[in-house]
């Protein structure tokens, strides 16, 4: 009987497996496309090979608090081909934000490095915009690389970025 369901866990979990789709840029908008265009003119600039996208470099998430999808896009674990440290250093790795406005288009209102990322809780006021905290380079809080810095910011439509003192 144990073996029985062993047997059937392993078919359960190569179906899924078989149905997970590969990424594909082309399914969102053109902003996010340009963001990870990048990805690719940034390897051939390198001498790279082929880039290839993890299946969650970009998740689409209501960031602002208006009911559209806005999109972080996460080159943490996006390839060059053989080549490392396209993408990454000791910053991080290249985040970018984009936000969905009134007339549908997406905006980039954050490109840089991070070392990560994560998504406050919910506000509890309905329609109010997310807290993203973000892990930086110790230089940004006047420290040296390896010293903690944790900034946080309200993801709005207006642009922003991290600048050292």
């Amino acid at each position: 009987m144990r073996y029985l369901f062993v047997l059937l866990t392993m078919l359960m979990a190569a179906a899924r497996a078989d149905d997970a789709k590969p990424f594909d840029p082309s399914d969102y908008p053109p902003a996010v496309q340009k963001a990870l265009r990048y990805a690719h003119e940034e390897c051939e600039s390198q001498g790279g090979g082929a880039v290839s996208f993890a299946p969650d470099t970009v998740r689409k998430i209501d960031l602002t608090g208006d009911g559209r999808d806005d999109y972080i896009v996460d080159f943490r674990d996006t390839k060059c081909g053989e080549r490392e440290g396209i993408y990454c250093g000791t910053g991080g790795c290249l985040l970018d934000i984009l936000v969905a406005r009134p007339d549908g288009s997406v905006r980039a209102v954050f490109d840089g490095y991070v070392r990560s990322y994560s998504i406050v809780a919910p506000p509890m006021k309905r329609g109010a915009a997310r807290t993203v905290r973000f892990d930086l380079h110790g230089s940004y809080c006047g420290g040296f690389g390896s010293q903690a810095c944790v900034k946080e910011r309200a993801i709005t439509a207006t642009p922003f970025e991290f600048k050292k003192p």
